[in-house]
């Protein structure tokens, strides 16, 4: 029988670290020997050759030696983690613990409180008593800790019992409060194992649905795309937005922009003396006003530009005068008036 064992471990050992070169990180001779660096590839090894050296010396060699290598078959045991290669089960049960790790902590908290403090009661009120034997079975606070933790725990060996009635009436006590604080976090794990699960199989559905869906969503953008006279399935579909004039008046307080003009060699000809008439003209995108027909002076329309701002300050040329002051003015009355687009001093 045990050649037998000996003989299918060490085959195991040997395919598994054949196939290991499956996988990429474990390809060729250096990715094998990683393979057989892992803890439990070492743990095997250790194993198989451990019970070979047994079967060789076998029951006439040094009983010393034979049984300190069959010692280290209890490494055999180890072989159990591989049900549970992926970890699943201790990820899991790390979660749980995790979540509910502060409910944990208060029920354990608080029942270690009352386990130290009902020990040294018990211990107070027992350590002068003896039993029919005529021996103190408390004598010291580690044998009222040892009673306490038997107690909390629900193992009830026996071998120590309260002796006095104030004794007995804490051990009560004690055994009612401090036992159901001890008891909550197997509720707590438990109903936190339910929830796991539960959660686990609403993902798991969740994760059937998300195909379905992705299907869903591709077939509508094909019938939306296969409606338009266009071959690309992938071409966004963006118009192009119009900016029109009802966006730019909307806004309540245009800005001014003041334009300075350089003088012109003429300007610089006539001197000081020659009169200036600065004109402030009105950009027609903000000037919604009717025009007025009253202005002073006018211009040519074609001076003025179609990106001005809303006050523009302008030097125009001098204008030398040859008629008088009151020609000027026949003139004026003479003449009609047409609709300008600024005002003009």
């Amino acid at each position: 029988q045990e050649i037998v064992l000996v003989v299918f471990f060490g085959v195991e050992y040997v395919v598994r670290l054949w196939s290991a070169g499956c996988r990429s990180k474990y390809v060729g001779f250096r990715g094998r020997l990683r393979f057989a660096r892992k803890p439990i590839s070492i743990i095997d090894l250790i194993v198989v050759i451990a019970s070979i050296i047994v079967l060789s010396v076998g029951s006439n060699g040094q009983v010393f030696a034979t049984s300190a290598v069959r010692g280290i078959r209890f490494l055999q045991i180890l072989r159990m983690l591989h049900v549970d290669r992926q970890g699943g089960t201790w990820r899991l049960l790390g979660s749980v613990v995790f979540i509910h790790r502060q409910e944990l902590i208060t029920t354990l908290y608080i029942g270690f409180l009352g386990l130290i403090f009902s020990s040294y009661f018990v211990y107070l009120a027992e350590k002068d008593a003896v039993d029919a034997n005529g021996t103190n079975e408390f004598g010291s606070y580690a044998d009222a800790l040892w009673w306490g933790v038997v107690t909390v725990t629900t193992i009830g060996y026996g071998d120590k019992v309260p002796q006095t009635w104030v004794g007995k009436t804490i051990a009560s006590c004690f055994s009612v409060f401090a036992i159901s604080f001890f008891a909550l976090p197997a509720g707590i794990l438990g109903s936190g194992f339910a929830l796991k699960v539960q959660q686990k199989q609403r993902q798991k559905h969740f994760n059937r649905q998300i195909p379905a869906a992705a299907s869903l969503i591709q077939t509508s953008w094909r019938c939306y795309a296969a409606e338009n006279p266009d071959s690309a399935t992938f071409k966004l579909y963006v118009k192009k937005s119009v900016v029109s004039n009802s966006s730019v008046v909307s806004s309540p307080r245009p800005r001014k922009t003041v334009k300075v003009r350089r003088k012109l060699k003429s300007e610089k000809d006539n001197g000081l003396n020659s009169p200036t008439i600065p004109s402030i003209t009105y950009d027609h995108v903000f000037d919604n006003r009717k025009p007025e027909h009253n202005s002073v002076d006018t211009y040519n329309s074609s001076t003025v530009k179609k990106n001005a701002g809303f006050l523009d300050v302008q030097t125009p040329r001098p204008i030398h005068r040859t008629n008088s002051f009151g020609d000027d003015l026949d003139l004026e009355g003479d003449s009609v008036l047409t609709p300008v687009t600024h005002i003009s001093q």
